[in-house]
């Protein structure tokens, strides 16, 4: 066990006053321990939730999410206990609940609709919080419909700014949509889980509500758009019925442009988040998944703003053997299979790159110089004309661009195809 774990452990037994007797390193992108500690004869599970390192996003710290926990739990809300964050290494150390993630897992269609109905509520309870309360634990209340409706977008976009390392036209194309589409007759402003659509479940109910580190104050439709994403990797079930029923709870009618303009502004953070991480890989990241978030959110984006606006996508044409798909695996329960596994993905990808990849750039660099009138040496120069065309035409010109924006990615998709796993021919649900 390396020498930050087990400093982590020590800080455990010192400050709950006990003794870890199993640990179990999590099988998954991010840090992140199972713990049983013995106090006073009895075990308590525990989970430890760390920092991201490489890959951190750097606009919410565990910090906020922690205090973000305390307090829901003090407004009877089911989340995680926290009993306290570790210092070095840094992470939350907070109650295992029980339950499992995932309704995809649930045992009948039944259980699935009636958790989801459950979370539904849950949510419902969330949403009528009084703000003041997320106030008193630093989070910034929105003023003004434009800005409740851009929630969190400003921070986002700031890293976003900050950390770029290439042109990146259609996360230019989703920023200007998102700017350009705020709805404006919207002025509740209501606590929002941020990455909503996530929580552990057992025989029907939820037991916790989890990963709250994006929680913030905006508009509550935003997390009825989120949730629309959560589904590409997570199904939730109907979400028509889902909004219906929030609709009921809450006594009032959710405007279904508010709901995808969310769906946008939110999936539009995932592409924001990653694009400095598949632009210069860190050692050691799993480069298959954040490329997969990547290219699978700025599409579906793509196709809620081209079903919003009536734009026309065609059809796709690509190299047959594109549609191969030999990998159903998965990663297994250990940490050490994960890793394992993450090798196998990254290098099953960097075969098809090599074999298909010059052939679709070929392809990309045709619908460029379609769209924009002249030829391209390379992808980082059309690029780089594409971006100016989308930041200085008019609005509705800047849209020409996204029939091509979205043949791209799916072309990037196309290559990742036999390791996409649960991404794999995902579409968003209409609501």
């Amino acid at each position: 066990m390396a020498d930050d774990w087990q400093r982590a452990q020590a800080w455990i037994e010192a400050e709950l006053g006990g003794k870890i007797v199993w640990a179990e390193r999590q099988a998954r992108w991010r840090p992140a321990w199972l713990l049983d500690l013995e106090r006073d004869g009895e075990r308590l599970p525990l989970y430890f939730r760390g920092e991201r390192g490489e890959a951190d996003h750097g606009v919410y710290t565990l910090e906020h999410e922690m205090r973000v926990l305390q307090v829901l739990e003090g407004q009877g809300i089911p989340v995680p206990h926290v009993y306290g964050f570790c210092p070095e290494p840094p992470g939350i150390v907070m109650q295992r609940s029980p339950g499992r993630a995932n309704l995809a897992t649930a045992e009948s269609a039944e259980e699935r609709t009636a958790v989801l109905d459950h979370y539904v509520e849950i949510l419902a309870g969330m949403h009528a919080l009084d703000p003041a309360l997320f106030e008193a634990i630093g989070i910034r209340r929105p003023a003004g419909a434009e800005a409740i409706g851009l929630c969190d977008h400003e921070v986002w976009e700031r890293a976003y700014r900050r950390d770029k390392r290439r042109p990146e036209p259609a996360i230019e194309l989703l920023i200007r949509w998102v700017r350009g589409n705020v709805p404006r007759d919207r002025e509740r402003v209501s606590f929002i889980c941020g990455d909503a659509g996530q929580f552990l479940f057992e025989s029907g109910r939820v037991t916790a509500v989890i990963d709250l580190e994006l929680a913030c104050l905006g508009d509550p439709a935003a997390d009825l758009g989120a949730m629309r994403g959560r589904d590409l990797s997570e199904p939730l079930g109907d979400l028509a019925r889902a909004v219906r029923r929030y609709e009921q709870l809450t006594g009032a009618p959710v405007d279904r442009r508010a709901i995808d303009f969310h769906t946008v502004r939110f999936g539009l953070v995932t592409p924001m988040a990653v694009a400095r991480l598949v632009a210069e890989p860190p050692e050691g990241l799993d480069l298959v998944q954040y490329l997969s978030w990547y290219v699978v959110w700025t599409r579906t984006c793509l196709e809620v703003i081209a079903d919003r606006q009536g734009v026309a996508l065609g059809p796709l044409e690509l190299p047959a053997a594109l549609g191969e798909h030999a990998d159903a695996s998965d990663a297994g329960s250990s940490f050490a299979a994960y890793e394992e596994d993450t090798a196998a993905r990254i290098a099953t990808w960097r075969e098809r790159q090599a074999r298909f990849g010059p052939v679709l750039e070929a392809q990309d660099l045709e619908d460029a110089s379609a769209l924009l009138g002249r030829r391209f040496a390379d992808r980082s120069e059309a690029d780089t004309a594409l971006e100016s065309h989308i930041r200085e035409a008019p609005a509705s010109r800047a849209l020409d661009a996204l029939p091509y924006l979205h043949r791209r990615m799916s072309r990037q998709e196309a290559i990742l195809r036999p390791v996409l796993r649960e991404l794999l021919d995902v579409r968003i649900q209409q609501i």
